[in-house]
């Protein structure tokens, strides 16, 4: 999508309205601009940061009531969105309540059982929080499982699929194609130009089953 949006030309002697049209894009998309936390989100992330590498079976009502034990307010709903910001879950069995996001683009779970003996055979995506002084930042890692050699990496204060679609490309470009790529079922993952850039690469996409963090290892 941002990719399309890109090629929007303001100086086009086709209007913006024409050329959206003529790339099924929404001219909204192009006026966006992604905002940054308040000061005072961020301190709490931090807080919950901190607390859920010590504590990581507590969930929103635990992590609301540690805030409220340092004199911080904050609804349910405010705690659980910043949570899910930083990817943070609590782990702990649990009943599939949620439908998933866009099933269309989920992929089965194609590695349990096989045998990884080669480079380039299977690669694994993931993405981490990273808390920093003024903000926070998520870092994209691309690993080669059969090396274990990292073959890409990046930064972004973003989770769209943009940044890890062009670290992808980055990747492939440097070190050639993976047989299969594994990540989990993040929004960046089961999206269409993610799913759409790499079966036109020819690489096989396999994800967690949704809940198995541990999968993706």
């Amino acid at each position: 999508m941002r990719e399309r949006l890109n090629i929007v030309d303001s100086e086009h002697v086709l209007s913006i309205r024409r050329q959206c049209e003529l790339l099924s894009v929404h001219r909204s998309g192009l006026y966006y601009k992604p905002q940054g936390e308040k000061k005072d989100n961020l301190e709490i992330m931090r807080i919950m940061d901190e607390h859920y590498l010590k504590h990581p079976t507590q969930g929103v009502l635990r992590m609301q009531d540690l805030l409220l034990s340092l004199g911080i307010v904050a609804n349910h709903k405010r705690v659980r969105r910043l949570l899910r910001l930083m990817g943070l879950m609590a782990i702990y069995p649990k009943r599939n309540l949620s439908k998933l996001g866009l099933v269309k683009y989920i992929r089965p779970y194609l590695l349990k059982g096989l045998k990884i003996e080669r480079p380039n055979q299977v690669w694994a995506i993931d993405i981490t929080y990273i808390p920093m002084k003024n903000g926070f930042l998520y870092l994209t890692a691309i690993i080669d499982l059969y090396s274990r050699y990292i073959v890409g990496w990046g930064i972004s204060n973003t989770l769209d699929a943009e940044a890890s679609l062009s670290m992808m490309k980055q990747a492939i470009k440097e070190h050639g194609k993976p047989e299969i790529i594994n990540s989990d079922q993040g929004s960046q993952f089961t999206c269409e130009d993610w799913i759409e850039h790499l079966t036109k690469e020819g690489i096989i996409v396999s994800m967690d089953g949704k809940g198995r963090a541990i999968d993706n290892i």
